[in-house]
């Protein structure tokens, strides 16, 4: 099967979109909610379940089933079945990827009860687009696909979930709880629901201090931290935290650093390539705004900088070090480590990456 040419923003859109129908109580026979991210599947089921039906009804006409547990004919059989006391039935089918024969499922998707409101939770992965069941779901209802997010998409998503209720958050701030969580979208949502709760009244904007008193993450010794000694040459303070990570080596994985370190020194050396097409090609430079969108930045200031840090590293460097980084991932993933721990390796790479 081919794989899914959905982007993440995409999907972000849909979501939405498909929430806004639902608080309209605009609801369709069928909802096929698949795909890698669980976050979106989980938030658009919750909705679903507690809107379609009052609490009282739901007592009476909500059933959910597990596909471990069930099979399709099980499914078709509930169904088919008519509500008691109220206008529908709700029928939820949750880790739908474990299903038995879950093709069998058309014997129902194929002409639906106007009463019934089957909820498909397909999770882990897509249903097959090409099955006669998942064009039945979209032809019939509503199919919302759930992109996982790449490293460069999720920091955007973080801040316009923010800005959604109500709040700003700093660059840094932001890169402080991506490197901490990733791009695990149900943790950073989790994380920012309990951070609202503790921040003081008539707050308007998340910033580092609010993360390193509530998210325990430490606003000195984090990879951004990191990455802005590395690139103005700041070697006492880059060795200072890299001592720290190696004091606390499970919430400052190897692994993250590297990524963290090799996302800067990409984005430097294609900004010293255009610099060099501008001066030697006689290209223009792009505009700010058109620099964000090629280092897909969503920040100005991040993105000015980057501009100012990369006249500090030829790319003749920049390139040796690409290569250091590339060594270290497979260090940092068990491959050829002379015995030596995540923070021994660690200074090793900043030692070899000052020495350029």
């Amino acid at each position: 099967m081919a794989k899914s040419t959905l982007k993440f923003k995409d999907s972000v859109a849909a979501f939405e979109a498909l929430r806004a129908e639902i608080a309209a109580r605009r609801f369709a026979p069928i909802y096929l909610l698949m795909g890698e991210e669980s976050y979106f599947i989980d938030a658009l089921c919750e909705q679903l379940s507690s809107s379609i039906l009052t609490p009282a009804e739901q007592s009476f006409n909500q059933i959910t089933v597990y596909g471990k547990d069930s099979d399709a004919g099980q499914v078709v059989n509930l169904c088919r079945q008519m509500p008691m006391m109220g206008s529908h039935e709700v029928i939820i089918l949750k880790e739908a990827q474990q299903l038995r024969q879950i093709e069998k499922l058309t014997h129902y998707t194929s002409k639906p009860q106007p009463s019934t409101i089957l909820i498909i939770c397909h999770k882990e992965k897509t249903l097959d687009k090409r099955s006669a069941l998942y064009k039945q779901c979209q032809k019939e209802g509503v199919v919302f696909e759930s992109v996982r997010p790449r490293d460069y998409e999720i920091g955007p998503w973080l801040t316009q979930f923010i800005q959604r209720k109500g709040l700003g958050i700093a660059p840094k701030a932001v890169q402080m709880l991506t490197d901490h969580l990733g791009c695990d979208v149900a943790k950073l949502s989790s994380e920012i629901d309990k951070l609202m709760l503790a921040l003081p009244v008539g707050t308007k904007s998340i910033t580092d201090q609010h993360i390193e008193q509530n998210v325990g993450i430490s606003k000195e010794f984090n990879n951004f931290e990191l990455c802005n000694a590395v690139a103005v040459w700041d070697v006492e303070r880059a060795m200072r935290i890299a001592d720290h990570f190696a004091r606390n080596p499970k919430d400052n994985p190897l692994l993250v650093t590297v990524m963290a370190l090799y996302s800067l020194f990409r984005d430097m050396f294609i900004i010293n390539y255009l610099r060099w097409l501008s001066k030697h090609k006689g290209q223009p430079m792009p505009s700010e705004g058109e620099l964000m969108r090629i280092l897909k930045k969503s920040n100005p200031y991040a993105v000015r900088e980057l501009s100012q840090q990369s006249t500090r590293w030829p790319n003749r460097k920049v390139f040796t070090v690409l290569g250091l980084l590339r060594e270290y991932d497979g260090k940092s993933k068990g491959i050829d480590t002379g015995g030596m721990n995540d923070g021994e390796l660690l200074r090793e790479l900043l030692l070899k990456i000052f020495m350029q």
